[in-house]
């Protein structure tokens, strides 16, 4: 599934006929491995593939919303899942019962409304439900942008309106009569009138200028940002893909080495054969004959 994931995300720009043919295989797989009884960890590395499809909009919504059905049908309940069955049956009888106080009680005196505060739930790994309780809620991943393309849009960068040191310091040196409107009244004849006008509109277009290429640089740094985040959210899901892989072929690696010392502990056990008296020199005693083994 992993090397699945693989092809159909790096695959999706430049060759979209494979998520169109893996799309229409997937729902096999699922159901098959749906009727296979998977340990928990298998579950749960499948279930977050299919959150990460979701979030990126590899397939659509309800396509794998269908696949998470269809895997996880025939799955048994979990100790946590029967807990909570029981507490809700625990609840239910509360309630109920809670229910008949207050119908006896409500003749005297009105029951008060209470509305519970919203909580932050815990999801099935156990941290806090962020999303649910944040106002600013952040938008999924997209598609993660080629490394090629997040260098040379840093690159660009490099040479944005904040980087160039020759307009910088035109702006810096610019005289104060450009700005300051009380300094006008300094102007003596005509002639330094025109002077200075002709000063303000070089000082008016150098700073539209600027401004136009500072606002060009705001937006290109907001799209760097999201090509940042798009690029980091893909490499965490590839860290967590290989720590997985990584303690998989750790633990096999535990398994072959125990093997390898309970064989070598075998080995050292076993008779050595080099040792034992020849046979085709006489180093054996002859066998007894029948009337000694009765006599």
């Amino acid at each position: 599934m992993y090397l699945a994931n693989d092809v159909i995300q790096n695959s999706k720009k430049k060759g979209p006929e494979y998520n169109k043919e893996y799309g229409n295989k997937l729902g096999k797989v699922f159901d098959h491995l749906g009727g296979l009884r998977l340990d928990e960890k298998s579950i749960k590395g499948l279930n977050r593939l299919l959150t990460v499809w979701e979030e990126r909009n590899v397939f659509d919504s309800d396509q794998v919303k269908h696949y998470k059905k269809e895997l996880n049908k025939g799955q048994g309940k979990t100790k946590e899942t029967k807990k909570d069955e029981g507490r809700k049956r625990e609840h239910s009888g509360n309630s109920t019962s809670l229910t008949k106080k207050h119908r006896r009680e409500s003749k005297s005196e009105p029951i008060k409304s209470t509305t519970p505060e919203p909580r932050a739930r815990k999801d099935s790994e156990g941290e806090i439900g962020q999303f649910i309780v944040s106002p600013h809620v952040s938008s999924p991943p997209s598609d993660p942008p080629e490394p090629e393309q997040l260098i040379e849009a840093l690159q660009e960068l490099e040479s944005a309106a904040t980087s160039d040191a020759v307009v910088r310091e035109k702006i810096a040196n610019l005289p104060a009569e450009v700005s300051d409107v009380n300094l006008l009244n300094k102007l003596q004849d005509l002639a330094a009138g025109r002077a200075l006008c002709q000063k303000v509109e070089e000082a008016l277009s150098m700073l539209e200028a600027y401004n136009k290429r500072l606002a060009e640089e705001m937006e290109a740094r907001k799209a760097v940002a999201r090509m940042l985040h798009d690029y980091i959210a893909y490499q965490k899901d590839l860290l967590a893909q290989a720590e997985e892989t990584l303690e998989e072929h750790r633990q096999k690696q535990m398994k072959v080495k125990k093997v390898r010392e309970e064989l070598r502990a075998h080995l050292q056990n076993l008779p050595d054969i080099s040792k034992l008296p020849n046979i085709k020199t006489g180093g054996l005693a002859p066998l007894p004959s029948a009337g000694d083994l009765f006599t």
